[in-house]
C-alpha cells in the first residue's frame, strides 16, 4: 500500500544518488497484529508505458538489479523485503546478490516443486533466507516447499471461510507464519485475526467500519476547531492557543514539532505563543496541522500517517507542474486518510474540515482538475499503473514530473514521521 519510487538522477530524493533512469517500484505494506509494518512487498514496472512489458523473470531480475543499485534497506527503510521469485531465479542463484537477513523470498504460485527448486531453496535456507509460499492452495507435491516455508500466504479473495477453515487444518503441524493477503476491510481484517494469521496484506487499513450517527470524540471536535481557525485568513491567535493549551498531548507535539531538525529553530521554543512568533503563521499553520493530523491517527497503525503524510507532501509538490494551489492540495492530501485515523466515513467529515467546497467533493469522491493529483498517488500505492497512465493522460500530467515528486514527497515523509512519533 505504501509505495517506494526509485527517483533517477535526483539527489534530493532520500538519496538515491547515480541512477540513469527513472524506475518504477511501488512497496506495499504487511502488518502485524499491532497495525506495525513488518515488511513491504516491492511492486515492479518496467516503464511508463500503460502496460507491463516483459515476463516475470525480467521483473524479478530488475527488481534484484534495483535491489543491487539502491540497496534493499533503502527501499524498505531497513524492513524485511519479499521479493517475487520465479524458477530461474530460484535455480540460477540469482538472488543472492540479495541481504539474507532482509529479503524473504517469495516463491510463485506458478512455480512447479521440481528437484531443482526443492535443492535450490534448501540451499537458499541454510544460506540464511526466508521463503514464502505465495497464493497458496494445499496441493500434495507441494508438501516439500511446505516444509520449508517460513511464511504462507492466504488470498482472501480466492478462498472463502470454508476453505481457509479447511486449509488451516491440512497445514497442522506447519511452523510457518500465515500472512493473509488482500484483506480489503475491517471485519476481513477481524475475521483474519480470530482465525489465526499474524501477518495482513491489503487495504483494510484505510478502509473505515461505515458506523451511523457516531459522534466525534470532544477532544477530535476541539482539533477540528483548532484547523478552521488555522484556515482562516486571519488567525485568531488568543483563540487559537487558548484552544492548544487545553490539550496537553497536542501542546507537547506541537512544541516538540517546533523544536524539531525540520524546522530548525536557532533557540528552544518552550511555548505555544512563541511558537508563532518564532516560525511566523504561514510555518505554524503547517506545523500544528501535522500535530493534529498526528494526534488523530494515535490510535491507528503508523503506516496511515505515513500514507497520509507522502499523499500530502507529494500533492503539494506536484501542483506546481498542475496549475493548481499547493497548500490547498497538500491538505487534500493529508486529509484523505482522516476517515481511516478517526473511523469515522468521510460523508461525515467533510463538512468539518477547513476547505473550499469543491475539495470537500474530491474528498466524498468526485472527480475534477483539483482531484487528479490524488487519484493518481492513490493508483501508484496500488501499483495500479494502468490507471496512473490514465489519469496523467486524462489530467495532461507530466508521469517523469509525478516520479520525481514522489520521491521527494518519501523522502519528506520519513523525515516527518521521525518527527512527529
Amino acid at each position: 500500500m505504501v509505495p517506494q519510487m526509485i527517483p533517477g538522477s535526483d539527489a534530493e530524493t532520500d538519496g538515491f544518488e547515480g541512477a540513469e533512469e527513472l524506475r518504477y517500484i511501488a512497496r506495499q505494506p504487511i502488518l502485524d497484529v499491532h497495525g506495525r509494518v513488518f515488511g513491504y512487498e516491492l511492486l515492479f514496472r518496467s516503464g511508463p508505458e500503460a502496460f507491463f512489458r516483459g515476463n516475470g523473470e525480467m521483473a524479478t531480475r530488475t527488481m534484484l538489479d534495483n535491489s543491487v543499485i539502491f540497496g534493499i534497506e533503502k527501499l524498505t527503510t531497513g524492513l524485511p523485503a519479499f521479493v517475487n521469485c520465479t524458477t530461474q531465479t530460484l535455480t540460477e542463484d540469482q538472488v543472492l546478490v540479495l541481504p539474507p537477513r532482509l529479503a524473504i523470498l517469495e516463491i510463485l504460485e506458478d512455480v512447479e516443486p521440481t528437484p531443482s527448486v526443492i535443492e535450490a531453496c534448501v540451499k537458499l535456507k541454510k544460506a540464511g533466507f526466508r521463503l514464502a509460499l505465495d497464493d497458496f492452495l494445499w496441493k500434495a507435491e507441494l508438501e516439500p516447499l511446505l516444509k520449508l516455508a517460513d511464511f504462507i500466504k492466504v488470498d482472501f479473495t480466492i478462498l472463502d471461510a470454508a476453505g481457509r477453515a479447511s486449509l488451516r487444518k491440512q497445514l497442522n503441524g506447519s511452523t510457518a507464519v500465515l500472512v493473509a493477503e488482500k484483506v480489503e476491510t475491517q471485519e476481513d481484517y477481524q475475521q483474519a485475526c480470530a482465525e489465526g494469521f499474524k501477518l495482513f496484506q491489503g487495504y483494510y487499513f484505510c478502509r473505515p467500519i461505515l458506523l451511523s450517527n457516531r459522534k466525534l470524540p470532544a477532544n477530535h471536535a476541539s482539533y477540528m476547531q483548532i484547523l478552521h481557525l488555522l484556515q482562516s485568513e486571519t488567525m485568531d491567535l488568543r483563540k487559537l492557543g487558548q484552544l492548544v493549551k487545553r490539550d496537553a498531548s497536542l501542546a507537547y507535539r506541537l512544541l516538540r514539532l517546533v523544536n524539531s531538525p525540520m524546522y530548525a529553530v536557532r533557540h528552544e521554543v518552550r511555548s505555544i505563543d512563541s511558537a508563532l512568533v518564532m516560525v511566523g503563521e504561514k510555518t505554524f499553520r503547517r506545523i500544528a496541522t501535522l500535530a493534529i493530523v498526528t494526534e488523530l491517527n494515535a490510535n491507528q497503525p503508523m503506516e496511515i500517517l505515513r500514507m497520509a503524510l507522502l499523499r500530502a507532501r507529494f500533492c503539494e509538490l506536484a501542483a506546481e507542474f498542475s496549475g493548481l494551489n499547493s497548500e490547498e492540495q497538500y491538505l487534500l492530501g493529508l486529509f484523505s486518510l482522516i476517515p481511516a485515523m478517526m473511523q469515522v466515513p468521510m460523508y461525515e467529515l467533510a463538512p468539518t474540515l477547513p476547505l473550499r467546497e469543491k475539495i470537500r467533493e474530491v474528498l466524498l469522491g468526485s472527480a475534477g482538475p483539483e482531484s487528479g493529483l490524488l487519484h493518481w498517488t492513490e493508483c501508484y500505492e496500488r501499483g495500479d499503473w494502468v490507471k496512473c497512465d490514465a489519469i496523467a493522460d486524462f489530467y495532461g500530467l507530466n508521469e517523469e514530473s509525478m516520479l520525481r515528486c514522489r520521491g521527494k514527497a518519501i523522502a519528506w515523509a520519513e523525515a516527518a514521521l521521525s518527527s512527529v512519533v
